[in-house]
């Protein structure tokens, strides 16, 4: 028999689904948006070469480390008290980032930003679940996805207009301004909202916090600064030292768990291979889309001299063949033919990459290209083919108790991927163009370095299903909240 909540439903739920979605859809928006104005930005700003990758790692950097911390502290002090303070922090953040008169003080609260939404996105499923129950519920989390796929569509082109429109001279400024009525909104509405917290509170890790930002920071800063300056030694050596840190974090987890002292991440997720081949490939996935759209803007603007509407309107193709195979994917293909949709997906992927590699490498480094839309429009297809059934493979076999720390931590993952992503392939970017070759043979790089990522996702694909499930083509039901995970693929 199912469970029936005897709590009395809410009176204004709706309204405070509303008020949750635009929240959410906000911190996608700002990372897209972002992808497109960067160029401007650092022309208009100045700095090295570095600057524009920072300008989107300095957002998802702080995103992706304080993503589990952030939903630990709403299950001790209250989610709605935490997504208000998360929020006001935000909006704050972006009113500063609009009027920042450096590259580095942009770039520091990007970071204050990435914190605050870190904060806000983990919120947002457990006050769905305190405001729904039964089939009130589904219908409140199926609509996560659409609202979702509606952000990552219009983000680029939405940066790209607000950049070129040029309201009132604020040019790049706008992309930032346009967070503060929305967030001004969303805290006026925060009433709507009801209180919830976990029955049972956790303690903080603030050691196991420390650990993880430290060793994530230590290795994204070589990967950005790296591609300009040639690799020196200071660099392995960072990376060297995050490395150690991170592999510090998992032993410090690991023993957390073992005393019963609340772990930011559960060490039972990890007793197989499934999962930790899932966070793996998510890394990886997403290192390659999220560094390709910085990589094909920053080209747009170096290369062919074109402006930042243009760079918008081009990742438009991609954005679009992204949302329509999502959906298709979710209501058709999934439900038929199972985790096997996320071998299309790849295909599709790395078909779209190697073509786009090779419309930089025939095409003229002076001119607009042409040929680049289609192939974006077929890799922006294998994504999303790819990233929903993905979701729910990597959480398929994950118990219960441990579905709130598997989905955090994918979403968390994820994040990190993108960040990396934006280091590694705009660091192969700026390290063939600062060598004198020009844009699109440094753009053609970067896909090709793409495209063995998409090879290796595909060999951690492989694994996260156990032996005797890899014949089935279903990959299984998923439940309800952590199916969400799925819905900031695009990020």
């Amino acid at each position: 028999m199912p469970y029936e909540s005897t709590t009395p439903p809410h009176p204004h739920r709706w309204a405070a689904l509303a008020v949750l979605l635009l929240a959410e859809a906000m911190n996608l928006l700002d990372a897209t948006i972002m992808t497109v104005a960067a160029p401007v930005i650092r022309a208009d700003l100045g700095g090295s070469d570095a600057a524009i990758q920072w300008f989107s790692a300095a957002y998802t950097l702080p995103f992706a480390v304080f993503l589990i911390t952030g939903g630990r502290l709403g299950d001790i002090v209250g989610r709605r008290r935490v997504f208000r303070a998360g929020m006001a922090a935000f909006t704050l953040a972006s009113l500063a980032c609009s009027l920042a008169p450096s590259t580095a003080a942009l770039i520091a609260v990007r970071a204050v930003q990435g914190a605050a939404a870190a904060l806000i996105v983990p919120q947002t499923i457990g006050m769905i679940r305190a405001l729904f129950d039964g089939r009130e519920l589904a219908r409140a989390m199926g609509s996560i996805g659409p609202v979702m796929g509606l952000a990552a569509v219009t983000g680029p082109a939405l940066g790209g207009l607000l950049t070129h429109a040029d309201l009132f001279g604020s040019t790049w400024r706008a992309v930032f301004l346009v967070n503060v009525p929305l967030g001004a909104a969303v805290l006026l509405a925060c009433p709507l909202l009801r209180e919830d917290r976990a029955a049972r509170r956790p303690r903080p890790d603030v050691t196991g916090t420390a650990l993880a930002v430290l060793g994530t920071g230590l290795v994204v800063y070589p990967l950005v600064q790296a591609g300009a300056l040639g690799w020196p030694g200071w660099c392995w050596a960072l990376l060297a030292v995050g490395g150690a840190l991170l592999a510090g974090f998992a032993l410090h987890q690991r023993w957390r768990g073992r005393y019963g002292r609340s772990p930011l991440v559960e060490p039972s997720l990890f007793r197989d291979r499934g999962f930790p081949a899932a966070l793996i490939a998510s890394v990886l996935f997403f290192a390659a889309v999220n560094g390709l759209m910085l990589v094909i803007a920053v080209q747009l603007h170096v290369g062919p001299h074109s402006d930042v509407l243009a760079a918008g309107f081009t990742l438009l193709p991609w954005s679009v063949a992204m949302a329509l195979s999502s959906w298709t994917a979710g209501a058709w293909l999934v439900p038929r033919y199972g985790a096997r949709v996320m071998t299309a997906g790849l295909l599709a992927l790395l078909a779209g990459t190697v073509a786009a590699a090779v419309v930089y490498a025939t095409g003229r480094p002076d001119s607009y290209p042409w040929p680049l839309l289609p192939a974006l429009a077929v890799a922006g297809l294998g994504q999303g083919l790819y990233a929903v059934p993905f979701f729910t493979t990597a959480l398929h076999h994950v118990r219960p108790h441990e579905t709130g720390s598997a989905a955090g931590l994918l979403n968390a993952v994820q994040q990190l991927g993108g960040t990396l992503g934006v280091a590694l392939l705009g660091s192969v970017f700026f390290h063939t163009t600062t060598s004198g070759a020009p844009a699109s043979a440094g753009a053609r790089n970067a896909f090709c370095v793409a495209a063995g990522l998409v090879l290796a996702t595909a060999v951690a694909t492989a694994f996260m299903r156990p032996r005797q499930q890899r014949s089935s083509p279903q990959a299984g039901p998923v439940p309800g909240h952590a199916r969400t995970a799925q819905h900031s693929s695009h990020g």
